[in-house]
């Protein structure tokens, strides 16, 4: 799950690695702070997004990055032919996700998670009826993406 989160804000694999490592230093450091006013996973989930936010703000100071690079999805598919299939949709869809505005970003990624529109709220810090309303302008953006390519 935290590996899925920190694809969705970082293409370059070794920036990916660090940024995974950063995340759970500070899922770690922040555990003996839990209250049980949520779920844990809930709560991982949010100090994950803050952390990979901090992450891309940080990345951004440093414009000499290549963002457009795409690393590859591995796949352990039955078949080459499905396996490439399944790897490049992966891939399409991990593009179309990185270039969602962050907010839209963190409530696609917590949804495809799993989360709720109210877990999705609390860990962003909006309502439930915002998350609704960015998720579905997330996925009408992400539809227009995918059906160009």
């Amino acid at each position: 799950m935290l590996s899925r989160v920190a694809a969705s804000y970082e293409v370059n694999s070794e920036l990916r690695k660090e940024l995974l490592q950063e995340i759970f230093l500070a899922v770690w450091q922040a555990m003996a702070s839990f209250r049980g006013q949520s779920s844990e996973k809930t709560y991982i989930l949010r100090i994950a997004h803050n952390r990979s936010v901090s992450h891309v703000a940080s990345q951004m100071r440093h414009k000499g990055r290549d963002d457009l690079c795409v690393q590859s999805i591995a796949d352990e598919g039955p078949g080459p032919e499905t396996g490439l299939l399944k790897m490049t949709q992966q891939q399409a869809l991990l593009a179309a996700v990185q270039k969602l505005p962050l907010q839209s970003r963190q409530v696609v990624t917590l949804f495809m998670e799993g989360l709720s529109y109210q877990d999705i709220a609390e860990v962003c810090g909006i309502s439930s009826a915002n998350a609704g309303m960015i998720l579905n302008r997330a996925r009408q953006t992400l539809s227009r993406e995918l059906s160009h390519e």
